[in-house]
């Protein structure tokens, strides 16, 4: 068992291609040793990303009435939930927000809307606006704004975006059980149009929608395909009125092996833990640093309240590591 942690690390580290055999293998060994196989997929993240951590904001720029059904989503109009609607807020607005966070000591601040893609000028206008505004303060600016088109996001990129999010939410062969109103394709192609355009790419997903580890470590295999430079992990918050709400909860052992799991597949990507945390880790959760990750969302999210970033950086210090971006 040691013996197979030890190769599979080396192998990570030394050429990057973990199959999905190995990991199938990997996840079957580490249920039998979860701290043994912690360990080794905390050797890949220091070898790589040596003891630092970065952090990143979100503002829900625009909340709610979403054409698309994905089944966790509180903003979905297909669904009834409690969740906020509002349109696009000022560039001001957002500009404050990011303000707070980088004096809280985030490094990345990012713009999310709600809906398939921006639609009108008035609100492109407010967009770039609030991305000048974020560079100005000296804050890297993100955006998730759905579905891109290649002239898009070179416009982005001239405007001074850093980073474009766009999550795939699970894997291919699992995505018709989560949404069908678009296609698994039209992720992965936004994903591509982001990269060629220059700017760099956060992409991953949730877990906990009712997929098996397959279905993780096949979305995984397709995020290195894809070569993005960040791999945002959620876990499900089932959200009252969502078809998922009385879904059953991931044990927090099950996430530290997918966040261990995702570090040797991944080795040198940021695996960024986000939405749902606190929730599903509770006490275990510093542990999700050791077992991979190097990057941590911040304050609260779209729908949901998150963690205080001064908690966040006292769990970095006593685990003897330092909050700092390296881009």
């Amino acid at each position: 068992m040691a013996a197979l942690f030890d190769t599979l690390a080396d192998k990570a580290i030394n050429t990057g291609s973990v199959t999905e055999n190995d990991a199938l293998e990997l996840y079957t060994e580490g249920q039998k040793d979860v701290f043994g196989f912690l360990a080794r997929a905390s050797r890949i993240r220091y070898h790589f990303k040596n003891n630092l951590i970065n952090l990143c904001g979100i503002i829900n720029a625009k909340s709610g009435v979403c054409p698309e059904n994905c089944r966790f989503c509180a903003q979905s109009a297909h669904h009834h939930t409690d969740a906020p609607v509002y349109p696009l807020v000022s560039a001001e607005e957002i500009a404050q927000k990011g303000h707070i966070a980088r004096d809280n000591g985030v490094h990345m601040f990012s713009i999310v809307t709600s809906g398939t893609r921006i639609e009108t000028d008035d609100e492109w206008k407010v967009i770039y606006r609030a991305i000048e505004l974020l560079n100005e303060m000296g804050i890297k600016p993100c955006a998730s704004l759905g579905m891109l088109d290649e002239t898009t996001a070179r416009n982005l990129k001239s405007a001074g975006l850093y980073r474009y999010h766009h999550n795939l939410e699970t894997s291919r062969s699992f995505f018709d059980n989560i949404c069908s109103t678009h296609e698994y394709a039209e992720d992965t192609g936004t994903v591509r149009i982001a990269r060629e355009a220059g700017l760099t790419v956060c992409s991953g997903g949730i877990i906990g929608l009712g997929e098996k580890m397959e279905h993780r470590i096949e979305m995984a295999m397709t995020l290195r395909e894809l070569d993005v430079d960040s791999v945002p992990i959620n876990i499900l918050n089932a959200i009252p009125g969502t078809p998922l709400e009385n879904i059953d909860s991931l044990t927090p052992i099950e996430i530290l092996l997918t966040v261990a799991l995702y570090r040797f597949i991944l080795p040198d990507k940021d695996i960024k833990l986000c939405g749902g945390k606190e929730k599903n880790l509770r006490q275990l959760l510093p542990l999700a640093v050791v077992a991979g990750c190097n990057s941590l969302m911040t304050g609260n999210y779209l729908t949901t309240l998150g963690r205080d970033t001064p908690a966040d950086l006292e769990m970095i210090r006593d685990l003897g590591m330092e909050a700092k971006f390296e881009g």
